[in-house]
């Protein structure tokens, strides 16, 4: 296949939707010679700061010197950006040629009769014979949903597992209460490995706890954070690692009061990796923490006005977003954007943010069969919000955001992940005119 063949063969897969359970997966990557087996891995579960967490602890890992894979969902800009070793994305090439390896694999599972994989599968089977063949000396992998049924927990070499901040997420699948989810997630836990968790609401932390326990797997919380100083370009704290080790005035780039947190969650994921054969020397710590890049989390895509955009879509990272806006934009003008999906909690999301908009202007995430309608969005955020105007499109609404800001306001565009790809690159060709 080429390139657009492998588009079109991925867009194909689309309509098989979501399948839970493992047979599937195990059933591909059995005819793909288990790749997975020869890699070993720092698995990332929770509800929201998987991207972030996983961009701290491969950049850091790549600056120390170690070949890095990295297995992320969903992407902002292209697709290629879903499987990429050192912070490069795997080639169109390679794309084609392990895609066509899987797609062979996935006929000869239905060859003996079982379904076809899903595209997550198939996704995830292809990150796993490129990291392979590459020979990654430790891949970083983000789950797609959940955690125990998830396509990625087929993994068996698990040096670290790593749970964010865990809250109401995909009830259909994983269930409708918070000890509930939390149980799906913490299915990545692996007999022995090390498990590393932020801070959790107390229920979900005893059932973490017990986990750890059942499997034999040493637990620390990242959460002995002090000297914090916040900052749009640049921001610092202070961590005392488990094993006693003080980290002084360690500074990233990523803006968001959040990301404090899901920095401190990646030095622990490091240090622990140091008692487990993969040394990083502080100096390199500091390097990847600041360098480390992620977007669409509280990016700054312009100046005067400030230009925001942030993935908000769930209730739980709402109540963040509200929080940095707080505090880094007290008596700003804020304009928003909002684009969501219908299967979202989107009344949580408007309950959390609109206080701070002084107007709002909805869109229709574009190109994706979930999406909510600008028309309904507006519709549930006029209940909230008397300045509530829908957009035609993407273009149009960040083009009324622009006519509407003065030079000392700020736009903030939030919602689905799904439309800051495209979103980006509007704004940066309506700043180049």
């Amino acid at each position: 296949m080429d390139y657009q063949e492998t588009l079109r063969y991925i867009e194909s897969l689309k309509g098989l939707g979501i399948v839970p359970g493992l047979a599937g997966m195990e059933a591909l990557c059995r005819e793909l010679g288990n790749p997975q087996e020869a890699l070993s891995f720092v698995h990332i579960a929770g509800t929201n700061g998987k991207g972030s967490v996983l961009a701290y602890v491969s950049n850091t890992l790549k600056c120390a010197g170690y070949r890095v894979g990295r297995y992320l969902s969903p992407v902002i800009t292209n697709y290629l950006e879903k499987i990429q070793i050192g912070g490069r994305s795997i080639t169109r090439e390679e794309l084609c040629r392990c895609m066509e390896a899987v797609k062979e694999a996935c006929g000869r599972v239905t060859a003996g009769g079982l379904p076809h994989p899903t595209l997550f599968e198939v996704e995830t089977a292809a990150a796993f014979l490129y990291f392979k063949e590459k020979q990654c000396d430790i891949v970083v992998l983000e789950t797609g949903m959940g955690g125990r049924e998830d396509a990625t927990n087929l993994i068996q070499n698990t040096k670290a597992a790593v749970l964010t901040p865990i809250s109401m997420d995909h009830m259909q699948f994983l269930g409708k209460t918070l000890t509930e989810i939390a149980s799906h997630k913490a299915g990545i836990i692996k007999n022995g490995c090390y498990v590393i968790t932020a801070a959790q609401d107390p229920d979900v932390m005893t059932l973490l706890e017990r986990e750890a326990q059942t499997k034999g797997c040493p637990l620390t919380v990242a959460d002995r954070i002090s000297q914090i100083r916040y900052g749009l370009e640049k921001q610092s704290f202070s961590y005392v690692d488990a094993f006693g080790h003080k980290y002084s005035r360690l500074e990233i780039s990523l803006a968001g009061k959040y990301q404090i947190e899901n920095a401190a969650l990646a030095v622990e994921v490091i240090s622990c990796l140091g008692q487990l054969g993969f040394p990083v020397e502080e100096s390199r710590l500091r390097q990847g923490l600041f360098t480390a890049k992620w977007p669409g989390r509280f990016e700054i895509l312009g100046r005067r006005p400030l230009f925001v955009m942030d993935g908000a879509h769930n209730e739980d990272a709402a109540k963040k977003l509200a929080e940095s806006v707080r505090f880094y934009f007290t008596n700003k003008r804020i304009i928003y954007i909002m684009g969501m999906l219908r299967d979202k909690e989107y009344e949580k999301v408007i309950a959390q943010t609109y206080a701070y908009a002084d107007q709002i202007i909805t869109l229709t995430p574009p190109e994706n069969p979930r999406a909510l309608p600008a028309l309904a969005l507006a519709e549930a955020l006029r209940e909230y919000h008397p300045r509530v105007t829908a957009a035609g499109s993407l273009e149009e609404a960040v083009e009324m955001a622009f006519l509407l800001a003065g030079r000392e306001d700020v736009i903030l565009a939030f919602g689905s992940l799904s439309y800051l790809g495209r979103l980006k690159a509007v704004v940066r060709k309506r700043l180049k005119k």
